[in-house]
């Protein structure tokens, strides 16, 4: 299906970056986000009461914050650090850390490159494995907490990352293709079919992500082609949507350099998502971006990071204005992580089986730096919410970076939750998925 060009974009010009260290500035919460978080975790009985006022004052508190001044830049800045492979074993199991009262085994491991995940009715767990091309389908038939089926579902889609289930189908993503097919009695993925065969080329972001949102429709990250450039193709760094046909694609928010992992909150309905920041500028800048991802907007890369503060290494001036008046009319973030600590997958959790104060809240997985002298990452944090507003972050299981950060057993990808309420989490460089389960305190 070919790309219905509704959004146009100024004619692009030559790439060019100048590298350096800059200081990152927060975004400061407004009073009425202030108000907002300090309220009480809502009871059950009462959520849905006050959805609606949540998403009135989380609407009012996307307010931009005056624009910030651009720091002086400082030298160019950046590490090549990328902590050793140890590989996986059952024993490294001890080293996991995660709350009390939750425990951790292998639901699955040698499985290759396993990247993104979803849990479908019929009891399987379907994982794209990019390196492969290929999406694998496993099943716990025993209720032993380890799948004992595993089966090749779909083959040939080089570079598949992509997954997305609705209804009996279930929907995939390559660098440049879009597919769906049914699943079968027998688990695999009958009639596959392409209904987008040209989204933008991957360049430096070719892990395309897909989810249904509320509204039926089909959305599709796409990642930028570079680290800081002006883009040729305008549906480059951004978030499409389009019908479940593939029909009436059109650009949803721009200026996102990578969002990988994204999701709607089952409370207020608002779509989250995680941002890469850039490469190159110091051990601390730009800041990974939890973005409040609303139609139209824009988010301000490859001229600004953060609290849209102006990129002081990106040499070029956005056409027509500057970088310090652009920024000032993008959307800032409403929290930031560290930098470099590449979010991969992102679900929001709705099961039954974590304690309550778990409901409503978002899991990343952080697949860790390459680009920081001190290595961080390589773990998955909780995104706490109030209210359905963002509250902060938390480790939920880490242990992965070990010998003081010179070496790791994990690089942690996909999330997802699976309709017995664990949550499953995908390792893409030692092929092990790990299941997270509440065994009480």
């Amino acid at each position: 299906m070919k790309r219905d060009r509704q959004i146009a974009m100024p004619a692009a010009i030559g790439l060019a970056a100048t590298l350096a260290l800059a200081a990152a500035t927060l975004a400061q919460p407004s009073s009425t986000q202030a108000a907002l978080l300090a309220q009480p975790e809502p009871t059950a009985t009462i959520r849905a009461q006050q959805t609606a006022t949540a998403q009135a004052v989380a609407t009012a508190a996307t307010q931009p914050p005056p624009p910030l001044p651009t720091p002086t830049p400082a030298a160019p800045g950046g590490s090549l650090v990328t902590p050793e492979n140890r590989g996986f074993s059952e024993a490294r199991l001890q080293q996991i850390h995660v709350p009390p009262g939750f425990w951790v085994n292998v639901f699955a491991a040698g499985l290759g490159n396993t990247r993104m995940m979803v849990a479908a009715p019929n009891g399987a767990v379907y994982v794209t494995r990019r390196e492969q091309g290929d999406v694998l389908a496993l099943t716990d038939t025993d209720g032993d907490g380890r799948a004992d089926e595993i089966k090749t579902a779909a083959a040939g889609l080089p570079l598949v990352h992509g997954i997305a289930l609705k209804g009996g189908q279930i929907y995939l993503a390559t660098d440049t293709k879009v597919y769906v097919g049914d699943i079968q009695d027998d688990k695999t993925l009958g009639g596959l079919h392409t209904i987008i065969d040209d989204l933008p080329t991957g360049g430096q972001h070719a892990n395309r992500t897909l989810a249904f949102g509320p509204d039926g429709m089909l959305y599709i990250t796409v990642g930028s082609t570079c680290n800081a450039c002006r883009e040729t193709d305008q549906e480059s760094a951004t978030i499409l949507r389009a019908r479940p046909d593939g029909s009436e694609r059109a650009m949803f928010a721009k200026g996102l350099r990578n969002t990988i992992g994204f999701g709607w909150h089952p409370g207020s309905g608002q779509l989250w998502g995680m941002d890469h920041g850039s490469d190159w500028r110091g051990d601390d800048q730009p800041p990974e971006e939890l973005n409040l991802i609303q139609p139209g907007g824009d988010y301000g890369w490859p001229y600004c990071y953060g609290a849209r503060q102006a990129d002081p290494f990106f040499s070029q001036e956005p056409p027509g204005t500057t970088k310090a008046a652009y920024c000032a009319t993008t959307k800032p973030p409403v929290l930031t992580y560290q930098a470099h600590s590449a979010p991969i997958g992102m679900a929001f959790y709705m099961g039954a089986q974590f304690p309550p104060e778990y409901q409503g809240d978002a899991f990343v997985a952080m697949r860790g730096s390459w680009n920081r002298s001190q290595p961080t990452g390589y773990k998955v944090v909780r995104v706490r919410f109030q209210n359905g507003w963002p509250a902060g972050y938390e480790d939920f299981m880490s242990g992965f970076l070990i010998e003081d950060g010179a070496a790791h057993f994990g690089r942690l990808a996909g999330v997802a939750v699976t309709p017995y309420g664990s949550l499953l989490v995908s390792d893409d460089a030692n092929g092990v998925i790990y299941r997270v389960s509440w065994a009480g305190r």
